[in-house]
């Protein structure tokens, strides 16, 4: 345990010195998993393929604010749609419009959010999300989880149904045509239905988290995520047999404890107490009464200090042999 306390101090006090390094840093590698992911699934404008053009980009976006990053990131997703599409490229802005205009309404700090979910699920952990979010957001954080949950699922099904949504630029204007693709793409987009169960579980799953996490008792932290995890598989089996959603059980169990062991590791680092010397404090001011519960954290004491303590201890010792002597 010490030598996790002092991994633990370390990091801190690296991230500490050099944050205004590894900020940028942190965001390039956002950007640049987040383009991997996007070409990967919905690469269909060669140009914004091209590795120079993906390398400025994840550079440019080093220095911006996350707001800035997610729209770069929905410009060059629609910029995709476009060379697939009009109409997929219409529906596409239009819906992430609407996304935008939800999550910055209402939680424009959990903006990396949306960039973060959609790699977590091609990553395979997609569970991570309304954990972590549970831990460190709040109820409305739902809002952003979920946006980035239909990004990904938006971006899966437009590169599983290509070659039924493209092909329909032949010169002339396709009126009729156009109208059924719009709708051939609402339609994929608004009846997935694994989607929905998804961000159904999502936002349960933050909220139970964040409600018990808050509690006044011991090791809610960790309460929270056992209870997180159970009602996030049990949420997932009843909405995914509600909707009829075709969704692997084995994978999200193994999916969920893997993630679960990554919250674990974040709990670590920003809310690790020792519980056994908790102390409750009673003080008074003019106009109320505070009892107040101070749990402290666990910490490690610096060995240079101990090592003056120690030093101390020994010149204490030698001056009191000198004065027997």
């Amino acid at each position: 345990m010490e030598s996790l306390l002092v991994v633990k101090q370390q990091l801190t006090r690296f991230y500490t010195r050099f944050e205004a390094y590894i900020v940028p840093v942190l965001k390039f590698l956002a950007m640049l998993f987040a383009l991997i992911l996007i070409n990967g699934k919905v690469g269909f404008m060669t140009k914004l393929k091209n590795p120079a053009i993906v390398l400025i980009l994840a550079l440019l976006c080093s220095f911006l604010p996350a707001n800035v990053i997610v729209l770069a990131a929905g410009l060059v997703i629609v910029a995709h749609m476009y060379a697939l599409s009009l109409e997929c490229a219409i529906v596409v802005l239009f819906v992430f419009i609407i996304m935008y205009a939800l999550y910055f309404r209402f939680t424009p700090d959990d903006s990396i959010t949306v960039l973060l979910t959609p790699i977590c699920f091609a990553m395979h952990i997609p569970y991570v999300m309304p954990l972590a979010m549970g831990f460190v957001g709040n109820p409305i954080s739902c809002i952003s989880v979920g946006c980035g949950t239909a990004v990904y699922y938006i971006l899966h099904y437009i590169s599983e149904h290509q070659d039924a949504l493209g092909g329909s630029g032949s010169g002339e204007l396709d009126v009729e045509g156009m109208l059924g693709g719009f709708k051939t793409v609402i339609d994929g987009i608004l009846k997935n239905d694994v989607m929905v169960a998804m961000i159904v579980t999502f936002a349960v799953t933050l909220i139970v988290v964040y409600m018990i996490r808050r509690l006044k008792i011991n090791y809610s932290w960790q309460i929270a995520l056992g209870a997180g995890m159970i009602v996030c598989f049990v949420v997932l089996l009843v909405s995914s047999a509600v909707l009829d959603a075709d969704i692997s059980i084995g994978g999200a169990i193994l999916s969920l404890f893997v993630s679960s062991l990554i919250v674990l590791v974040l709990q670590f680092f920003i809310f690790n107490v020792d519980y056994s010397r908790a102390e409750y404090v009673q003080f008074e001011d003019d106009e109320y009464y505070y009892y107040v519960k101070a749990v402290p954290k666990v910490t490690l004491e610096a060995p240079a200090t101990r090592a003056r303590r120690a030093a101390s201890r020994r010149d204490r010792r030698d001056f009191d042999d000198e004065d027997d002597f």
